[in-house]
């Protein structure tokens, strides 16, 4: 019935106690997760993840933030694109939040990195995994010189504006809400979700982090991605049921995944 877009469950918060999150999962009706790689060094757990579960997929890419890591090529990409289950390019992008004194144009180095996160998607066919925090101008701009349009992808843990909304979806992009839009703080983003139609909407935990209300601060999983749906249910005026059936389809149809029990 759900699907959780983006997790992370090769975290230590997470892996640790992975039975009991699968069994969560199954009595939660989450059917299908997509495990994210965040640098190199972590990707074989993420890709034995998927290997290991025949409900679990998994990325390869270089989130923004990390520094002092592998640096990705896009030979290392595709390389590891190419290898069983696993869908998408990324978490990659830009994030200008935390710049410890920096500059913006100290910040090339991320850009650099999304392009070649996004050559990686052009040569391999796979979609993008887009986070950007206070940089969607740079991260849209890139996108559209770089001609990601030709594979799409999803902005995941959306928290930008409307405006930017239009130009991602105008990209062929979807857009993923976590449980930031149950936060009582959130009506702008709500409005959000409000003008994103339904076919481009995907939902997701982040996990091991932003677990939705009631369970803000605590440590998220994917068996609360019901939370996010039901939610978003909420905003749009229709049943739960049908928003968990259409973000499934639409993450299946994104991804290239087939349904469970389905060889793939």
């Amino acid at each position: 019935m759900y699907v959780d877009s983006h997790c992370h469950l090769n975290f230590p918060e997470l892996v640790a106690q992975l039975p009991k999150i699968r069994a969560d999962m199954r009595a939660a009706q989450v059917e299908q997760a997509l495990v994210i790689c965040t640098k190199l060094e972590e990707f074989d757990a993420v890709h034995r993840l998927a290997l290991d579960d025949a409900d679990l997929w998994a990325s390869v890419g270089v989130h923004p933030d990390n520094e002092g890591i592998a640096e990705p090529d896009l030979a290392a990409l595709v390389e590891r694109a190419g290898l069983p289950r696993v869908v998408a390019i990324g978490e990659t992008g830009l994030d200008y939040y935390r710049l410890g004194g920096r500059s913006v144009d100290d910040m090339q180095w991320q850009r650099d990195r999304l392009r070649v996160h996004v050559c990686a998607a052009l040569a391999t066919g796979k979609p993008l995994i887009i986070h950007t925090r206070s940089a969607s101008a740079d991260t849209l701009a890139i996108l559209r010189e770089e001609g990601a349009a030709q594979v799409g992808g999803v902005f995941h843990c959306f928290t930008e504006t409307a405006e930017v909304a239009r130009a991602a979806l105008d990209m062929g992009f979807h857009i993923s809400f976590s449980g930031i839009l149950t936060f009582r703080n959130a009506e702008d983003l709500r409005r959000v979700a409000a003008e994103v139609p339904l076919e481009r909407c995907l939902i997701e935990t982040d996990s091991p982090y932003l677990a939705p209300a009631p369970h803000r601060g605590k440590t998220n999983t994917p068996a609360l991605v019901p939370l996010v749906a039901a939610e978003l249910a909420r905003i749009k005026g229709l049943p739960v049921d049908e928003v968990a059936h259409a973000t499934s389809a639409n993450f299946r149809r994104l991804f290239r995944i087939p349904a469970p029990g389905t060889p793939g």
